[in-house]
């Protein structure tokens, strides 16, 4: 392909006189003075967020969170090849035409300038909550003709047939029931291989009598070679190879700046596994990094959540750095010291509960930047290790991330979603009291159920196979809901009174029941694994209800509402429910846990879909937001030494990506 020259300038660094003459200049703008919001297409609004307090890091800290920021930004090529195995050329492509055009105001030009942005912010040519592939609002011989100017790609023909044949790879990620869910999936983790023969593969090397499995299949690629299965596996000299060594090269800069022994220990662990690919060291990572609980800045970089691949094996590349919000992480610290009751107090048989809750660890954390799978659409809670064992024996990190939090809720001040969706005044008032508190806790609980409960001796982890993380992720719903109507929040001060706790229930359910479904074109299903939890819960709890009425949908003026009658009666419903799929989970009950997605998680009531995608955007609201990230640039002396971050908030959305397009072009 032809170079595609930038007119971006990007500062890599900048030096000072250096001497005690230097004075920071950073500063965390006030909220009240900060634009939140970038751009909006298509069904994305894209937003920026404040890094509040990092102007009180250390020095020292400021270098090891700058080195970190760039490790987690390397990888980025990983997870657009990941999710699809011709994204990286036709970026480029599409790239090169954007930047290189002579005419850029013609109705093609626009068309593919949107298709771009929907590229970039979904790292590939598919949805990355339908999975579905876009359909572009430009035509084929625009395409061709602009590609033959601005690219030598001798295939242009192939993926212009990729782009504009909407039989051709039509899902990334297929979910669907009675079907080859490898072979139907466009996502590039398996190369001509079955689900079955995948499933087989991993199954032999699994030994049932293993109390610390490794993740089979996590870091790797199966592939097929002379009719014989093949792991290529992530790792330098391997699979991904350049990408990282440039991860690694800025790792081991972090490691000589580490706040202490143990971090320093975790990320030259990591450091070994990109370098061997052994899934043992990865699980030696995972410990080390669990057992690291006094550092202030922390980070996840590398092949972390499997949600991306149909049948739960494989890791997307995800890269994320933060630091603990001291003045909210009191928080966070009641909830782990508290970790213990909440196991032993759980509405779930006793045989699925852990003995002793073991290193749970949450924290109230800022995020400084962004990368890979969470990036740029993220997450506002993570818990990890995945594996069950070292959860199990070592402990979890559970995170909320406050700063992307205040984002959201700043960019929608003053919408009108809450007087379109609410029943009444009673629950705008409700919602408005106490939602901005009850958002944070539900996010603090779902995260720390991720390392509740425990698998029975001999159950297999990867047991729920495709249904696996609709299961897990209504596990951690539900037991959130649970406990925020118990008193104990309350008396732990996690919760300001006893009412707070129906703000959650009533947007929880409004969400779960219908405003999701502004997400969903109407005439398709549920196929995000998060959106497909929401809705089993909702749903299930309202099957309940048909009888005492907790929870109903009522119908004014033709529009669909959720109302809640006795929240004491909700709760005991999500209560029974919790118990059923905790059951599910530790017995690895197959068969149950498909019963209970294709009944309740996946189809939706057309109808209704369409009424409510029809009052939202009456709203002229999108219902996906993504995110731009700072820019950091390091300060040095004179002597090399470095002294100090600059930060910068104003990049748009098209110059960051166009930037670290040229600057993070790795694969």
């Amino acid at each position: 392909m032809k170079k595609v020259f930038f007119t971006i300038m990007t500062a890599s660094m900048l030096f000072s006189c250096g001497g005690n003459s230097y004075k920071s200049e950073l500063q965390t703008p006030a909220i009240e003075d900060f634009n939140f919001k970038v751009e909006e297409f298509a069904d994305m609004a894209i937003l920026r967020y404040r890094v509040p307090d990092i102007e009180n890091l250390t020095t020292q800290q400021k270098e090891l969170l700058y080195y970190l920021n760039e490790a987690a930004l390397q990888g980025r090529d990983i997870l657009f090849d990941q999710n699809f195995k011709y994204n990286l050329p036709i970026r480029r492509i599409l790239e090169a035409i954007y930047v290189n055009a002579e005419d850029k105001t013609s109705e093609n030009f626009k068309g593919l300038e949107l298709y771009l942005k929907q590229v970039w912010v979904y790292n590939g040519i598919h949805h990355n909550y339908s999975s579905e592939k876009f359909v572009p609002e430009f035509t084929k011989e625009y395409f061709l003709e602009e590609a033959k100017k601005h690219s030598d790609v001798a295939d242009l023909e192939q993926f212009a047939e990729i782009i504009f044949n909407p039989e051709l790879y039509p899902k990334r990620v297929n979910r669907a029931a009675g079907v080859d869910l490898l072979l139907t999936s466009a996502m590039n983790y398996y190369e001509g291989v079955s689900q079955k023969e995948a499933e087989d593969f991993y199954d032999a090397m699994k030994d049932p009598n293993d109390k610390s499995p490794i993740a089979y299949g996590l870091n790797s690629k199966l592939i097929k070679v002379d009719g014989t299965l093949k792991e290529d596996v992530y790792k330098i000299d391997g699979l991904y190879s350049d990408a990282l060594k440039k991860v690694v090269y800025w790792l081991e800069k972090a490691a000589k700046v580490a706040e202490n022994d143990a971090q320093r220990a975790a990320i030259n662990e990591l450091i070994k596994f990109n370098k061997t690919g052994n899934l043992k060291d990865f699980d030696t990572y995972a410990i080390l990094w669990v057992q690291d609980s006094t550092s202030q800045i922390d980070f996840i970089n590398g092949f972390t959540e499997t949600y991306g691949d149909p049948i739960g094996f494989k890791a997307s590349w995800q890269g994320i750095v933060h630091f603990i919000d001291f003045s909210a992480n009191k928080r966070a610290e009641t909830i782990g010291e508290n970790a213990q009751w909440f196991e032993q107090n759980s509405p779930v048989d006793a045989r699925f509960r852990k003995d002793e809750a073991k290193g749970v660890s949450s924290r109230v954390v800022t995020a400084a930047i962004l990368g890979g799978d969470c990036y740029p659409t993220t997450p506002i809670g993570i818990n990890l290790p995945n594996s069950n064992w070292i959860r199990a024996a070592h402990g979890s990190k559970s995170i909320t991330i406050d700063n992307i939090k205040e984002a959201y809720d700043e960019a929608a001040k003053g919408n009108g979603f809450s007087k379109e969706f609410y029943w009444s005044d009673v629950e705008i008032a409700l919602v408005e009291k106490y939602k901005s508190t009850t958002g944070k806790l539900h996010t603090d609980m779902h995260e720390l159920a991720h390392g509740s409960g425990k698998l029975l001796a001999g159950t297999d982890p990867d047991a729920l196979r495709a249904y696996g993380s609709v299961i897990e992720e209504a596990r951690a719903d539900l037991f959130a809901l649970y406990f925020m109507g118990d008193e104990k929040m309350v008396e732990l001060g996690l919760m300001p009174d006893k009412e707070a706790f129906k703000a959650e229930y009533y947007s929880y359910f409004t969400n779960g029941l219908l405003t999701q479904l502004t997400r969903i074109i109407p005439g398709n299903d549920i196929e995000q694994s998060h959106m497909r939890n929401r809705q089993l819960v909702s749903k299930w709890v309202l099957e309940r209800s048909k009888d005492d009425k907790a929870l109903e949908i009522r119908v004014r003026d033709g529009k669909h509402f959720v109302v809640v009658n006795d929240y004491q009666l909700l709760r005991k419903h999500i209560g029974e429910l919790m118990g059923e799929v905790q059951r599910i989970k530790s017995t690895g009950d197959f068969a149950a846990a498909q019963k209970l997605v294709e009944t309740y998680a996946i189809r939706v009531d057309r109808a209704i879909n369409q009424e409510i995608v029809d009052r939202y955007n009456k709203l002229n609201l999108r219902p996906y937001r993504g995110f731009v990230n700072p820019i950091y640039t390091p300060v040095f002396d004179k002597k090399g030494n470095f002294i100090d971050l600059k930060i910068d908030y104003t990049e748009g959305y098209s110059e960051q990506h166009l930037r670290y397009s040229k600057d993070y072009s790795n694969l």
